[in-house]
């Protein structure tokens, strides 16, 4: 498969939803129609993260799973002024929204703009964090080795399905984790940096209920380079 590309991206997002996945976001014109959101092009091939992370969980994850969000975050949205927003907008704005479509944005919402990092996280090439990451790391962890343990007792404690997060807020790195497709753009605590989906449909074909070994293959394919350029953007606030 070819890789997500910018136009990709941005359309992926409604012309702009999860822009901070790679950039600043950008704002649509007041005169533009309400776009639909629409599901990522995985940046990889479905067999690429072998043996760490199976084919066939990759594609039922993304085309299914994340369809689906997708799918039902544009039936909830429909008819709304908040249809075709930035995601972050939307999700930072949860308590605006009308009360009856409220859930519905914040579990498809939350899984559409995780799963958009989720992807991006992960890369057959793996590679190593940027000095300034590194440093970052050091600081808040003191080495990559402890903030990996930290991470994973974030996800191994993480009750039933969810996430465990680094985050980012004024350049200080932070370890959660959250219930369901929650995530730190909701309470306003930090932007997500690097995330590991607990759910059961994220490994349970190949890893059964043995958790810690799926988030211990998760560690081998991170994409670095992506983090790393992540963390620079997101850094300067």
């Amino acid at each position: 498969m070819n890789s997500i590309t910018r136009r990709d991206l941005f359309r992926t997002t409604a012309g702009a939803g999860v822009a901070l996945l790679a950039a600043p976001s950008l704002t649509i014109a007041a005169d533009e129609p309400a776009k639909l959101y629409t599901l990522p092009k995985l940046p990889y091939a479905f067999d690429a993260l072998e043996p760490h992370i199976d084919a066939m969980t990759m594609e039922i994850h993304h085309d299914r799973h994340h369809k689906a969000y997708v799918d039902n975050l544009n039936k909830a949205l429909a008819g709304t002024d908040w249809a075709g927003k930035p995601l972050e907008e939307v999700l930072a704005g949860l308590a605006k929204l009308p009360e009856k479509v409220r859930g519905a944005v914040r579990n498809n919402g939350g899984g559409h703009y995780n799963h958009s990092l989720f992807w991006q996280l992960m890369s057959p090439k793996g590679g190593k964090p940027s000095d300034a990451l590194s440093k970052a790391v050091e600081d808040a962890f003191k080495d990559q080795a402890n903030m990996f343990k930290l991470l994973k007792e974030a996800a191994m404690t993480r009750f039933g399905s969810g996430w465990a997060w680094v985050t980012v807020k004024e350049g200080k790195l932070k370890i959660v984790s959250s219930p369901n497709q929650d995530n730190t753009l909701m309470d306003g605590t930090g932007s997500p940096l690097l995330g590991i989906d607990v759910w059961e449909h994220a490994y349970y074909l190949k890893y059964q209920n043995k958790r810690a070994d799926y988030v211990d293959a998760f560690f081998k394919v991170i994409n670095w380079d992506f983090v790393s350029e992540r963390f620079a953007t997101l850094a300067k606030g």
